[in-house]
């Protein structure tokens, strides 16, 4: 430990601990430093807490100042420009709200609400929103520790408000479990309308509810049979008194040891009622004939199915009653271990027949606490704002396998984390997706697929030491810019190792999450844009051949100016128009009377906007389009981004009428996406892109570079013509496509009638 560095240690009891999973005993002492939990806890504003029978969940906002890269255009008038900067880039400090979320258990309750009361600046109140059966324990001491006064909120009105929120803003939030395949998590794409679905909470009991809307559910039924009974019976059939042991004797067990069988009874299977002779025809029915001692493993086994088989049945019963296909299982009796979520998963399946789904959701332990958090700021309304997953910040899920990563299911046993950052602008699906619901971003699923996960993992963590060099080079004046750029590598290092080890813990595993994670870990020390003096140099080098390139451009034939182009999009020397049935059919189109308005989404700065996109541009607007041009709100590698395209695009107005026209008479609009990613979810977007995009009856979406238009929306539908471009310049990627590396993506889409 450093001199002057201050670190919590948190103490556990000398025995096997808990979610060890029996793999011997954790470490006496746990110690964290406080950059890891507790984050930012100086400037936290507000507090909820929910406290179960053995977790608490703690949520608090705080104010994050953190480093953003500015560009403003430089006054020119009177001036030789010739070798002067195109803009003026600064860095300068920025406030954005974090939403913080913490698990951990009970046992450190007292230790955490100390260090909480220490740390504690700029509070702005007097009040902590509780939830959960713990409330009550505990509001004695939370009051006395925080000098808060607790203000208890009803439990599943939290619950509910807490799932709504998951399912609204983090896009990978729901899974599907599958013990048996190859990916055991997978993960659903979100719904545009998540309502109406089905919460069943098991805790002590069952509590099953009907949500319609934001503010209409109604309790439906429940039973008193759920996790209290497994813990109790379980604790009398194999003396296993702590519930997270009794768990890992039912994954070790064999319940056909203990249950009664169809085929015990019949000598087969019933053909005559269809059931298979595996079936249980009754729960612990070997234990009346048997004239032997029974395993504690195989009794906590048929002790999990048979009352998972309960809830599984009173659960689809209620599901089928009110025409509903999806249930959301949470609560204590979940918390994402795996035998738990399989035998729930067969349950549902079994008795709906496949028509109804089992889901769980990655972060359902906080949701009484997101839920209490909300109810406390309702007068700021979160709700009216989009928030995104901190990934540098958050654990992600964590398997609870004792095959898997055993050093980080100590950690995650003891301390969880979610961050979640106030995004500048609402966001929301493009109008133009042919089916929300079915939209899936990304190309490859590297969950899903070993050989790419090994792959991508591989390239980048061969290309984290040059993106490290890149970031602290980016500010050569900055007296700590090494030593930060180090922290960074090390973090993203980090989270790499946990992805080889748990693709799933952020969502689907793909190459755009691995490049928002690499983005995420750069801003959380302050390399809010490394790229920033390349784009800038790349920038004013492109302007100055903007002109001749024009002037070649004018004065080539209809045709060949198309193909010039589109080729000037593709970065011209390593073009190939690839399929010619395609090329052809894009000429015969533009042949045909002028799009109504085209939606642009630019790539990189320099040549590829300045000597790429904008000439193209300039041609829709000679045929009579209008076209929005959308760039990253944020910065993300080499990618132009909306204030630079702003600069950019009044310097070429300089230059050429057709862009200073159609500038003034608003039929070229620059718009930002909402996304600081290389990539493109186009179920993510500025609202206010979104609005003009219908506004302006929009027909034609092109889609240019490799993360937006091949790692992102290769195989995306829209209900208008597309146009997706791209040089292929990674030759695993051009292999896995068939092609060869410099190969082109031109894929010409017309919406089947």
């Amino acid at each position: 430990m450093r001199p002057g560095e201050e670190w919590v240690a948190f103490k556990m009891a000398e025995r096997g601990g808990r979610g060890s999973g029996g793999h011997g005993s954790l470490d006496k002492s746990i110690t964290l430093p406080p950059d890891e939990i507790f984050r930012n806890l100086e400037n936290a504003k507000r507090f909820a807490i929910d406290i179960g029978g053995s977790l608490t969940k703690l949520a608090y906002y705080s104010t994050v100042q953190h480093k953003v890269a500015r560009v403003r255009s430089f006054d020119h008038s009177g001036k030789d420009i010739e070798n002067e900067p195109l803009y003026e880039i600064s860095v300068q400090e920025e406030i954005t709200a974090r939403l913080h979320f913490i698990k951990f258990e009970n046992t450190y309750i007292e230790t955490c609400l100390d260090f909480i009361k220490d740390h504690l600046v700029n509070t702005e109140t007097k009040v902590i929103k509780a939830t959960g059966g713990g409330a009550y324990k505990f509001k004695d001491l939370i009051e006395k520790k925080l000098g808060l006064k607790v203000d208890k909120e009803d439990v599943m009105t939290c619950l509910i408000k807490g799932c709504n929120f998951v399912l609204r803003n983090i896009p990978h939030e729901v899974f599907a479990y599958q013990k048996d395949s190859d990916t055991e998590f997978r993960f659903q794409t979100n719904h545009p309308n998540i309502f109406p679905y089905l919460l069943v909470n098991i805790g002590s009991g069952v509590s099953i509810v009907k949500v319609e809307t934001e503010d209409k559910f109604e309790w439906i039924g429940g039973s008193s049979i759920g996790g209290g009974t497994f813990w109790g019976l379980g604790a009398l059939l194999t003396k296993t008194k702590k519930f997270d042991e009794l768990l890992q004797l039912a994954s070790k067990g064999q319940h056909t040891n203990v249950d009664m069988l169809v085929k015990d009874v019949y000598g087969g299977a019933y053909q005559t009622l269809g059931l298979s002779g595996n079936l249980i025809a009754s729960s612990f029915g070997k234990s009346t004939t048997a004239d032997k001692e029974f395993s504690k493993e195989d009794m906590a086994k048929s002790l999990l199915h048979m009352i998972s088989n309960d809830i599984g049945q009173l659960a689809c019963l209620h599901a089928k009653l009110h025409n509903l296909d999806k249930i959301y299982f949470g609560g204590f009796f979940i918390r994402g271990h795996p035998v738990t979520m399989r035998t729930i998963t067969y349950s549902i399946n079994f008795f709906s027949k496949g028509e109804v789904q089992a889901l769980f959701l990655r972060h359902e332990g906080y949701l009484g606490a997101i839920g209490a958090f909300l109810k406390g700021a309702e007068q700021d309304n979160p709700n009216q704002y989009s928030w995104g997953e901190n990934y540098a910040g958050s654990s992600g899920l964590m398997s609870t396998s004792p095959d898997v990563y055993p050093m980080q299911r100590t950690r995650s046993g003891t301390f969880d984390m979610l961050e979640m950052d106030r995004l500048e602008r609402p966001l929301v699906n493009l109008p133009l997706l042919k089916d929300p619901s079915a939209y899936i971003p990304d190309t490859v699923d590297l969950t899903d697929d070993a050989m790419a996960r090994k792959y991508w993992l591989t390239c980048f963590e061969e290309a984290l030491d040059g993106v490290a060099k890149r970031a602290a080079a980016s500010q050569p004046d900055s007296v700590d810019a090494l030593e930060r750029a180090e922290k960074f590598r090390q973090k993203y290092w980090n989270k790499l190792q946990t992805l080889r080890q748990q693709p799933f813990a952020y969502g689907t595993l793909t190459v755009r999450s691995l490049l928002d994670t690499r983005e995420h870990c750069l801003n959380e020390f302050n390399f809010p844009d490394p790229y920033s003096k390349v784009k800038q140099k790349e920038n004013g080098i492109a302007l100055k051949c903007f002109q001749s390139v024009i002037e070649s451009l004018d004065s080539l034939g209809w045709e060949e100016r198309q193909f010039a182009l589109v080729k000037g999009l593709l970065a011209g020397n390593v073009f190939d128009w690839g399929a010619k049935a395609v090329s052809d059919q894009w000429l015969e189109r533009l042949k045909g009377p002028p799009h109504k308005c085209a939606l642009i989404f630019a790539d990189n700065s320099g040549i590829d906007i300045i000597l790429g996109v904008f000439p193209f541009v300039r041609e829709l607007l000679s045929r009579g389009t209008e076209v929005i041009l959308a760039c990253n709100s944020g910065p993300a590698l080499n990618d132009v981004t909306y204030s630079e395209s702003l600069i950019v695009t009044e310097r070429i107005a300089a230059m050429d009428p057709v862009i200073q026209s159609a500038l003034r008479e608003e039929k070229l609009l620059l718009v930002q996406t909402g996304s600081s990613s290389p990539c493109l979810d186009l179920s993510r977007l500025d609202k206010g892109l979104a609005v003009l995009v219908r506004e302006r009856k929009t027909d034609l979406v092109i889609i240019e570079g490799m993360g937006r238009a091949i790692h992102t929306n290769y195989y995306a539908a829209l209900k208008c013509e597309s146009l997706k471009l791209a040089v292929i310049k990674n030759s695993w990627l051009a292999d896995r496509l068939g092609g060869k590396i410099f190969s082109v993506i031109f894929k010409y889409e017309v919406p089947c009638k």
